[in-house]
């Protein structure tokens, strides 16, 4: 850090197991990731070339290239896996994932249906060729999966071979843990943290109010995701009590 001050509570060190901060590009010009990096790589764990951006993005290739460079690891949203599956283009993607260097992916199934034996059966098998992402959760308001299902699903993707459980909420933060408004389903959060360890977790936070939730229960070291480029930094100052929402949390208190 640039200057010295006590009670900062303690950050995981890149690499991280957890504490992980997930950005989305959702169409970064080659120019602005590098001005991007600039600021924010030290505090970027994992990039997500958002939804099924990777598939119309010029210079795509030396995109990725300058952000593995970086030591950040980048995978393809888990919309453009799904594009792939119902077209029966499974091997395919392999192939694509494979031809960049990508090594972290994402099987989600927040737009199809999946059964999940099979979801569980796509994770075994991409979890031999790099670290797997599995997204629980569905991108309809309507499709409420009560908290029993959300630990029952995120248990066996865990035991199929995913290094880590995405906590599905989209880009905008309004549908899967939280409701309409983007409040979050607190009881549900929670719940799954009686069964699946918080390390396992990353939590799609788009929002501030949903991002401080997740400090708060959890602590500095939450994994958060589906974070905006020019959030890194603002949430790498509220992780470690230096914005006004969280700035007595990490002091002591005698």
């Amino acid at each position: 850090m640039n200057f010295n001050l006590t009670q900062i509570p303690e950050r995981t060190q890149k690499p991280r197991t957890h504490g992980l901060t997930m950005v989305m590009d959702k169409g970064l010009s080659l120019e602005e990731a590098k001005n991007f990096l600039s600021v924010a790589g030290p505090h970027i764990d994992i990039l997500k070339l958002g939804f099924g951006t990777a598939f119309v993005t010029p210079n795509l290739r030396a995109k990725i290239e300058l952000y593995q460079a970086a030591g950040i690891p980048v995978y393809f949203g888990g919309t453009l896996f799904e594009a792939f599956l119902i077209r029966n283009q499974f091997d395919e993607y392999v192939k694509v994932v494979k031809d960049y260097g990508i090594s972290y992916m994402e099987v989600s199934d927040g737009s199809i249906t999946i059964p999940h034996a099979e979801k569980c059966g796509y994770i075994e098998k991409l979890a031999k060729i790099g670290l797997v992402l599995s997204e629980v959760g569905s991108k309809d308001a309507e499709h409420i999966i009560p908290p029993y299902k959300w630990i029952e699903l995120m248990s066996a993707e865990l035991a199929a071979g995913a290094t880590y459980v995405i906590a599905e909420a989209r880009e905008s933060g309004n549908v899967g843990i939280y409701r309409g408004s983007g409040e979050v389903r607190e009881g549900l959060v929670q719940e799954i943290l009686t069964q699946i360890p918080a390390e396992k977790i990353i939590w799609e936070a788009p929002q501030k109010a949903q991002q401080l939730y997740f400090l708060e229960l959890v602590g500095c070291n939450a994994n958060l995701g589906n974070l905006a480029p020019n959030e890194v930094i603002s949430l790498e100052a509220m992780r470690i009590g230096l914005r006004g929402d969280t700035f007595h949390l990490f002091l002591d208190r005698e």
